[in-house]
């Protein structure tokens, strides 16, 4: 497919500084659209409202900023600005050209990181994935689960439920990452306990850092909510008073990018202030930095390059399988995946998690995140 009909190229940014994401970034500007070769991270700007009642005077100041930053340690991946999908006079001509382009970049190992726009743009992001017939899992940062009426067309403050409503299915986990009890219904919290998702609650992250770590090494597609920075880091228009200072921000993408697993990344909600550009060039940074220094020690395959722990829980009859990699010392938990059918053929599913699950096992107690996952599995 030729995704360069979808984008509008974008002005020319100088830089001079030696060693600048500006002076080895592949531009979209007038002229040739970049060879896509595989292996790289691409970035696009998608100023689409139809769905969201904030306004839409948003801009692409945050480029000229990111482009002046340098770049990081062995940095060896290809990186592409594509340039803009303007939005189409209808929202499915939007959610269309978002689709296609996800699917075409993941299908090249490429990494589409999505500058939106309002957050219903995971939509077509999370569609991307289904064109490839492949069951992701989504991590979502923000102070709300999003979950809308499934009754109502998809909108910036309601999408999920509409997502599950598509058929087929393809989402097997939903974790959302700094939710505020005032803004969340109990009705909400029921179902996401329902549906075994994931939570991890503004106040829990602040206690410590390193427990939203599994859910974004769990995730194929990352989406950050803008509003879910505090007001004090961001400024006006943005409203939320007590969310995520930007340092924070920072370490959730660091965190984000290192993870083997994460093929796409969105920044919605992106409003016109002062501070705007100033923290997307921060979030794209410590991403790209992320993927710079991913490990590759999804435990697939082989053994031989982890620890092994096997925990017997009695109240469950189940032996649980912990693996601790020796390149990165990140843990992982072993789900069994029983198959119907002939033969004896098991598969397993391999979940994320940290040294403290692993204690929390040996204390006879069960991993929430394996307990989840084994739930979801049998349903």
């Amino acid at each position: 497919m030729d995704i360069s009909i979808f984008f509008q190229p974008i002005t020319p940014i100088t830089t001079d500084k030696e060693g600048t994401i500006g002076q080895s970034i592949f531009s979209y500007t007038e002229g040739a659209f970049p060879l896509l070769k595989e292996k790289g991270v691409a970035i696009m700007h998608v100023p689409e409202y139809k769905k969201s009642t904030d306004s839409s005077n948003n801009t692409d100041h945050w480029r000229a900023e990111l482009y002046n930053l340098f770049q990081g340690k062995d940095w060896e991946f290809s990186l592409y600005d594509l340039g803009t999908i303007l939005p189409g006079s209808d929202i499915k001509d939007t959610y269309y050209a978002v689709s296609a382009v996800c699917t075409h970049l993941i299908k090249l190992n490429i990494i589409p990181i999505v500058i939106g726009g309002s957050q219903d743009l995971l939509l077509p992001m999370y569609k991307g994935y289904s064109a490839l017939e492949q069951q992701i899992n989504i991590c979502n940062i923000d102070y709300k689960f999003d979950l809308g009426d499934p009754n109502e067309e998809a909108n910036a403050e309601g999408y999920i439920s509409q997502l599950l409503m598509e058929r087929p299915c393809m989402l097997f986990n939903y974790a959302n990452i700094g939710s505020q009890n005032p803004y969340i219904s109990q009705i909400e919290l029921n179902l996401m306990e329902k549906l075994y998702f994931d939570v991890c609650r503004l106040g829990d992250f602040n206690a410590d850092f390193k427990i939203a770590e599994p859910h974004l090494r769990n995730a194929d597609l990352i989406a950050i909510d803008l509003k879910s920075i505090r007001k004090s880091e961001i400024g006006s228009p943005y409203e939320n008073q007590n969310g995520f200072y930007l340092d924070q921000m920072c370490q959730i993408a660091k965190y984000a990018g290192i993870s083997d697993k994460a093929s796409s990344l969105g920044i919605f909600n992106v409003l016109k202030s002062e501070q705007t550009g100033h923290i997307i060039k921060e979030i794209i940074w410590y991403f790209l930095d992320g993927v710079a220094n991913r490990k590759g020690d999804f435990p697939i395959g082989l053994k031989k390059d982890y620890k092994q722990f096997n925990v017997l829980l009695d109240e469950i009859h189940q032996e649980i399988k912990f693996y601790k990699s020796n390149k990165s010392e990140r843990w992982w938990m072993e789900v069994p995946y029983p198959t119907e059918g002939k033969g004896n053929f098991t598969r397993n599913h391999m979940v994320p998690c940290n040294h403290s699950d692993y204690e929390l096992a040996m204390k006879g107690e069960i991993p929430d995140l394996w307990w989840k996952t084994y739930q979801k599995i049998l349903s």
